[in-house]
């Protein structure tokens, strides 16, 4: 086991290196630059040369990749080029929001997808099965976007049920030690904090959890499927035999769908105008903020991997029968 964990993790080095190189030279090729973004309509060649020199932009493009993993070495990740704060701190500020997010839409895709994908294979052929593929298809192929906006339309502007932007009321005031709002309430002991949180979680949550939703339920499915054909199960046909025996891939599909969290955060976020770590790389892509997106997207890479590692990690747990040590 311990030699597993070991493999794996050293496999973030070049994992980690090919991400860097790509967001790299990516930003590099973008039109425009940080200086003229700063800068707007003050952009003259003399101070758009200024703030180049500034922050190192007109040395080669070898010299400027060197100084960066220079950086990372030191897990130094530079000042964003708008706000002069550490890459660090933003995040740090910003991480908790996307975190909330992106477990309260894990939350909605697991406790719906998986029921919804049982029972679709325990009624095979039935109403529920058609109806959850219905559903499944419906999830899979509606863009995250389109699905916010109906979403903040339906229930924010024409029912006034619930909230559309930001993480809460403007008319609370809680302290924040941790940053995670719904964390902060509870330590606070201001449940009319902690409901407005939840209201806030709502729409963004069903909207990014859709698509995940739709693939947990259609590998629940296949998965129930073929263990229900296994011949143990003609004579442990209950919900814990079965489900437990399909978990395997199960869980890793719950694993994978971190990265699809994650990445739909950006388009949910910005709909919401939701302060977490999606917006603030979108954000940072508008305003050409180098370090921002190299440090971001690093970030939400290191989180993808561990949390695949994990998802190896289960497997032993699920089923002993597995060797990770191989």
């Amino acid at each position: 086991m311990l030699r597993f964990v070991v493999r794996r993790l050293l496999l973030l080095i070049p994992i980690l290196i090919g991400v860097s190189i790509l967001v790299f030279f990516w930003i590099r090729a973008l039109p425009g630059g940080p200086a003229a973004a700063l800068l707007g309509e003050r952009a003259t060649p003399e101070a758009v040369a200024a703030i180049e020199h500034q922050y190192g932009l007109d040395q080669p493009i070898y010299v400027q990749y060197g100084k960066y993993v220079k950086q990372l070495a030191t897990l130094q990740f530079g000042n964003s080029s708008v706000s002069r704060q550490p890459v660090t701190t933003e995040f740090r500020q910003r991480f908790p929001a996307t975190i909330e997010l992106a477990f309260a839409a894990g939350l909605f895709a697991v406790v719906f997808g998986i029921p919804l994908g049982f029972f679709a294979a325990k009624r095979y052929q039935g109403v529920v099965d058609h109806t959850s593929l219905v559903v499944s298809l419906i999830g899979i192929s509606t863009p995250i976007f389109f699905l916010a906006l109906i979403l903040k339309y339906v229930f924010s502007v024409r029912l006034g049920w619930l909230p559309s932007v930001g993480r809460m009321s403007v008319l609370i005031d809680v302290p924040h030690p941790t940053n995670f709002y719904l964390l902060d309430a509870i330590l606070a002991r201001n449940w009319t904090a902690f409901v407005d949180v939840s209201k806030h979680l709502i729409l963004p949550a069903i909207a990014l959890g859709s698509i995940p939703l739709a693939i947990i339920a259609r590998i629940t499915r296949a998965s129930v499927l073929d263990v229900q054909n296994e011949d143990y199960v003609r004579r442990a046909v209950d919900f814990h035999h079965v489900l437990r025996n399909a978990m395997l891939p199960i869980s890793t599909i719950i694993g994978l769908q971190v990265g699809l969290l994650l990445s739909g955060a950006v388009l949910t976020e910005t709909v919401f105008a939701f302060p977490g770590i999606g917006s603030w790389l979108v954000d940072a892509i508008k305003a050409r903020n180098y370090p921002v997106i190299q440090g971001g997207v690093l970030f939400v890479a290191i989180i993808v991997v561990f949390v695949n590692l994990l998802v190896d990690l289960s497997y032993g747990v699920l089923n002993p029968r597995i060797r990770l040590s191989k």
